[in-house]
């Protein structure tokens, strides 16, 4: 569409000039880089590569009118190409680098000078410091490092907005007629539209500034822009934003002055400041100067309590903000929501500081509040009742403390016992006696001990006192009914509580043995069917049942239990001894025991290993089998089987026997009988002589025909200076030992078989024997006192 403005013209005109200024700046980096015999792009520095980039961007050219360009000045496709990666290198370079904080939605920024905020950490710790870890009521709104109170710059521009030097204005033309400018406010405060006269705006609100805009463009060719019918809009946005500078003085953390954006409030101020001062400074009369006027108080409680932002007003360059002293302030600690120091302006009572402390605790003590106040010398005591709290005005250093309800019940009784719903009920009106309270327990259960009951009352003293009373007449009405008191405490007793727990037990051959809880005419086969019937073994043909004696007698007895037998079948048919069938009836405390039958054994197995014909596990089927007779179950012996070396273990332990004496006399007593899970072992012949203990060179070497027990000594280097030679020994491969024997200068060593061990003991540490330096000192202690006594003696 064609246009006759003045703008549009100018755009229309200058799109030629554009694209000539382009190819005249691609034809001078090509003048640049024509001697170079490889590609001209490969030659271009980086900041060229930008440069032309950021020119490209700026005559308004598209990705195609560009590559038309220059492929028009003899650039190739390659070259083309490679320019386009390098511009995305560089593009994809400077992202990652930092730069001002953008919101991309609307191409609004911060400035780059702003203020920043670098030790709320260091102040966090003195805040937490002051006052012996009592905190100040609203200094944590300043440590909180997630709420910074900074502008959002995605909402829409205020229209109260003022506009200053180095804001930037777009407008965006549409319609009938179409532009597009980015007016930054100059210094002196007027934007300036090209071809139009600079048009002032500085001082004005964005709405305003709008309109002045608009006027300006109309007068310059955009006719009836804005106006209705006219079919061309224009929107005015403020993208970049400006700062402004704002001091803070009075009782702040770091007073001074702050740059922040125009779109600033106080309480962004206030936190870049640190806040007030928590020992010095006023939370509730901070004032912000404009012009050496006072046009806000802010109450900083408004918006903690009420989280009320009227106050929270848009800053003005030049602004101050005063933090004044704070007047009155007070503690206020115990049983209260937030316990804390608390700043009181003039008029505010004790019930206005209640309620900033959140109110009173769950448990808290309400009917009065304990003061501790300052006077003129000294500390002052008083006492505020509940009334009090709407008329009392509390004063500088005041200190309250909210106590704690007593642990006690004003009206509690409590039943225990043989009751059906024991524990805690209200002593009232229609709950006031013994009778009374049993039945709100919903009586009495079958197991109550009615002969007596006990009351346990607290005295005026705090002592307690036990009451008792047979409970059976109370409640048939035989003795009066019992007035209860507070705190009164009813145990009714079970007949279980007033004996022993009664039990039976049942031992011997059946699959669950055990002591079970006595019930009332059980019988002895029951009793059995509960530990899981007989064990395969078991004896049932006599069950003997041992009860204790409770009938007291004149004399001492001389049987200490009553025992019964009794003749029982698989199928749990008890007939006593005698052939009378009566069903005997167990009683507490009494044990039965199930025999097992005499013949009856489980199976016994022994292991054989070695060299033995058929090895494994044998099943011991004599009460008289021996190892010579396992010998010969398995086959025999093998030709290799080395006899000497054949170990028995019985439980773990190496049982020392000679096998050659068994095979030889079967009838010696090392035939030992096989007992279950004995194990035989048969080795072939070692070779191996080993030595250990104190000898210089524990080893083992190759047993030979000729050598002594001396030899094999020497083979280890011989005894150390420690070894007690005299208790030398030899452990054979059987498991025997034969040790040294000496008589008078005689010396007998053990004879060495292969697969033995030499062993020889090691003398014990002497623990008392005497240090060179202690020895030295007795020398000179016996001499010393030898020269006394003879000096004694001359005289």
């Amino acid at each position: 569409m064609r246009t006759t403005d003045k703008l549009s013209r100018y755009i229309f005109l200058s799109g030629p000039f554009r694209i000539g200024l382009l190819l005249l700046m691609l034809s001078g980096t090509y003048l640049v880089t024509a001697q170079a015999p490889r590609s001209r792009v490969d030659q271009l520095s980086d900041e060229d590569v930008q440069n032309f980039y950021k020119r490209a961007q700026a005559s308004g050219l598209s990705e195609v009118q560009i590559e038309q360009a220059a492929m028009s000045q003899g650039y190739t496709l390659d070259d083309i190409a490679k320019m386009r990666r390098r511009i995305n290198d560089i593009r994809a370079s400077s992202s990652s680098s930092p730069k001002s904080q953008t919101i991309t939605t609307t191409g609004r920024s911060f400035p780059t000078d702003l203020s920043r905020r670098t030790d709320s950490l260091a102040t966090s710790r003195a805040r937490r410091d002051t006052n012996r870890g009592l905190p100040v009521f609203g200094a944590s709104l300043f440590e909180n490092a997630n709420l910074s109170f900074e502008p959002n710059l995605r909402i829409a521009t205020p229209k109260s907005y003022v506009v200053g030097p180095d804001d930037e204005i777009r407008i965006d033309i549409s319609g009938a007629s179409t532009g597009e400018f980015q007016l930054k406010v100059t210094p002196d405060g007027t934007v300036k539209v090209p071809n139009l006269a600079p048009v002032f705006v500085a001082g004005l609100t964005i709405e305003q500034a709008e309109q002045r805009i608009i006027s300006r463009l109309r007068q310059g060719g955009y006719q009836g822009l804005g106006q209705a019918g006219s079919g061309t809009t224009a929107n005015v946005t403020l993208t970049n934003i400006r700062s402004i500078r704002i001091t803070l003085v009075g009782e702040v953390v770091r007073p001074g002055t702050y740059t922040i954006s125009s779109l600033g409030t106080a309480f962004n101020a206030l936190y870049l400041a640190g806040g007030p001062n928590p020992q010095t400074g006023s939370f509730r009369k901070i004032n912000i100067i404009r012009g050496n006027r006072v046009i806000r108080t802010i109450d900083l409680y408004d918006f903690i309590l009420r989280a009320d932002q009227r106050d929270n007003i848009r800053l003005q360059d030049q602004d101050v903000i005063r933090v004044a002293d704070y007047e009155t302030r007070v503690e206020l600690t115990g049983q209260v929501r937030r316990p804390a120091i608390f700043e009181v302006l003039p008029g505010e009572t004790l019930k206005t500081v209640l309620g900033f402390a959140g109110g009173f605790g769950d448990d808290a003590y309400r009917a009065s509040i304990t003061l501790r106040r300052n006077t003129a010398r000294e500390l002052r005591i008083a006492t505020i009742t509940e009334e009090q709290l709407n008329t009392f005005v509390p004063q500088r250093g005041d200190k309250y403390f909210v106590g704690k309800i007593l642990e006690r019940y004003e009206n509690r009784i409590q039943v225990a016992g043989a009751v059906m719903r024991p524990g805690d009920y209200a002593l009232e009106p229609g709950l006031e006696t013994v009778k009374q309270l049993i039945a709100r327990a919903e009586g009495l259960r079958k197991d109550a001990f009615t002969n007596r009951a006990t009351i346990i009352r607290e005295r005026a003293d705090m002592d307690r006192e036990n009451l008792s009373f047979d409970l059976g007449k109370l409640l048939r009405g035989e003795v009066a009914d019992i007035p209860l008191q507070r705190q009164d405490s009813l145990t009714v007793f079970s007949i279980r509580d007033l004996r022993e727990a009664y039990y039976v037990t049942i031992e011997g051959a059946v699959n669950r043995p055990d002591t079970i809880a006595y019930v009332s005419n059980m019988s002895v086969a029951d009793l059995i069917a509960q530990a899981g019937g007989f064990q395969e073994g078991a004896k049932p043909n006599l069950i003997e049942v041992a009860r204790r004696i409770r009938q007291d007698s004149a004399g001492i007895r001389t049987t200490m239990l009553e025992v019964y037998r009794f003749s029982i079948d698989r199928n749990l048919q008890i007939t006593a001894v005698g052939g009378s069938s009566r069903e005997f009836q167990l009683q507490p405390f009494d044990i039965v025991y199930v025999r097992t039958s005499a013949n009856y054994e489980t199976q016994k197995q022994v292991t054989i290993l070695g060299e033995v014909m058929q090895p494994g596990n044998y099943a011991i089927y004599s009460r008289e089998e021996r190892i010579s007779d396992l010998i010969k179950r398995v086959g025999g012996l093998k030709p290799e089987a080395y006899m000497a070396g054949a170990q028995l273990r019985r439980q773990g332990q190496v049982i020392g026997n000679d096998l050659r004496n068994i095979i030889n006399e079967p009838g010696s007593e090392e035939n030992l009988l096989l007992q279950d899970r004995d194990t035989l072992s048969i080795p072939r012949r070692s070779e191996i002589v080993s030595m250990q203990g104190a000898v210089l060179n524990p080893s083992s070497v190759s047993f030979k025909t000729d050598y002594s027990f001396d030899d094999y000594l020497s083979e280890a280097g011989g005894f150390t200076d420690n070894a007690r030679k005299n208790k030398a020994y030899v452990v054979y491969p059987n498991g025997r030992k034969d040790r040294t024997h000496k008589f008078l200068f005689f010396t007998s060593r053990p004879h060495v078989e292969p697969g033995s061990t030499v062993i020889v003991p090691f003398k014990p540490l002497d623990t008392n024997r005497l240090t060179p330096g202690e020895r030295i000192g007795i020398f000179s202690l016996l001499a010393t006192v030898s020269i006394a006594l003879v000096n004694v003696i001359l005289r």
